[in-house]
């Protein structure tokens, strides 16, 4: 592969464990328009948000009062920009009430204080996710309830009102028994695309399956790939499954899915075959004839997956981006892996259907226990992949790690078509 990779220095930034750098960050990294936009916590457990010019070295960047418990990997912040340009934010969550504010002027990084949403359903919150839509309006999901015993919940955002209103209260219905872990993505005709695995326990062991719904009209209504409309809540008995995987294989949860070019949803994550214990990156599509799995088999090195809390694991999960449509639909996996000196990754294939994949190595130096998080509206827009980056050490549990803050970058790939 070839093409321009650099990295812009950001500021130190918080790294005894992984908050600042997990999978499930929408966003860490936002752009509207030509201006870029950032946020992490600082040594103090302070969230710093910063700002720049697309592309350029210098950041502005602002300490706000806004305080996070760091010391839990699952409490990280949210940002994303709407359509009239004012930033929102929700931070430090982990079964516990929403945190969310925003900006008090198009472009600024002054924030309001504390605010609800819709007063409804926010007092167990944990992953925070915003999305925008092509007409500037967001969509906000959070899990409602715990690991086990949970249900997705979904707000919709009015720029020309300024005001949150809730859609959904219980999209995925876990019965008082088990939750969805998901993963989404807004295409470009303002589909929203949704997967997810069902947990049955707190045990990571316990995630099996891969379901998938869509929604054509903001997330009122949802319907199979097929088209049929699903009854909600959707459920295990009524969802739709793009692959079946037992519990025990090694499957992780929160991993990241997207469409190519003809709305196709395409979702990333990894397991292990019956009987094994060495866990595959998996790229799991739709074409025209139904659900499809490719298995780059890139990876050597066997472990388990089983415990709760946030896992220190040898690799980390995947983000995926899919371009190209038909017979030259093209993928790329970025991920970090101990057997690749836990450098920042990328394994790209030109044709998912011959599913032949080249590695490469974007960064010269070990990034710890980062995981992958991407600039989403600056692929949409440009097709330039920007990375957050940070050299973070996650303990097993909820740890922390002695070491000192480490320098946040921005991993500029501004030319991921060219391999």
């Amino acid at each position: 592969m070839t093409g321009a990779i650099r990295q812009v220095e950001v500021a130190e930034g918080w790294a005894k464990n992984s908050v600042n750098a997990v999978i499930f960050r929408k966003n860490a990294l936002v752009s509207f328009r030509d201006t870029q936009f950032i946020a992490f916590y600082d040594e103090q457990g302070k969230v710093v948000l910063g700002k720049r010019r697309i592309g350029a070295d210098q950041w502005q960047l602002k300490q706000t009062p806004c305080q996070g418990n760091v010391r839990d990997a699952h409490n990280c912040i949210s940002i994303m920009i709407d359509g009239a340009g004012y930033l929102h934010m929700a931070w430090d969550h982990h079964n516990n009430p929403l945190h969310y504010c925003r900006s008090t002027a198009p472009g600024s990084l002054d924030l309001t204080g504390q605010m609800p949403m819709t007063g409804q359903a926010e007092g167990r919150v944990s992953y925070p996710e915003f999305y925008r839509m092509p007409d500037g309006g967001l969509l906000f999901f959070y899990r409602n309830g715990e690991s086990g015993n949970g249900n997705l919940v979904i707000n919709r955002y009015d720029p020309a009102t300024k005001a949150w209103a809730q859609i959904q209260n219980n999209l995925i219905d876990g019965e008082g028994q088990r939750n969805a872990y998901w993963q989404a993505c807004v295409d470009a005709g303002g589909i929203i695309h949704l997967s997810w695995v069902w947990r049955e326990s707190p045990d990571v062991a316990s995630n099996h399956d891969l379901g998938y719904a869509r929604s054509r009209d903001g997330g009122i209504t949802w319907e199979k790939s097929t088209g049929e409309p699903y009854t909600l809540p959707i459920n295990t008995a009524n969802a739709e499954y793009a692959c079946r995987i037992p519990q025990n294989s090694e499957l992780i949860n929160q991993t990241s899915m997207t469409t190519d070019a003809a709305g196709n949803p395409c979702i990333a994550t990894y397991w292990s075959d019956p009987g094994g214990h060495l866990p595959q990156y998996r790229v799991v599509y739709r074409d025209a004839t139904g659900w499809k799995t490719a298995n780059p088999g890139f990876r050597e090195t066997p472990f388990s997956l089983s415990g709760g809390g946030t896992k220190r694991i040898p690799i980390s999960r995947p983000q995926l981006l899919a371009w190209g449509k038909a017979k030259k639909q093209k993928a790329a996996l970025i991920f970090r892996d101990e057997e690749r000196g836990s450098r920042v990754s990328a394994a790209v294939c030109k044709n998912l259907r011959r599913n032949k994949w080249k590695i490469k190595d974007l960064t010269p130096d070990s990034a710890g226990s980062w995981e992958p998080t991407f600039d989403t509206e600056l692929w949409k827009e440009k097709g330039i992949l920007n990375l957050f980056l940070q050299n973070v050490t996650q303990i097993d549990g909820e740890g922390r790690a002695d070491v000192p803050p480490q320098m946040i970058k921005v991993l500029e790939w501004n030319d991921i078509n060219d391999p």
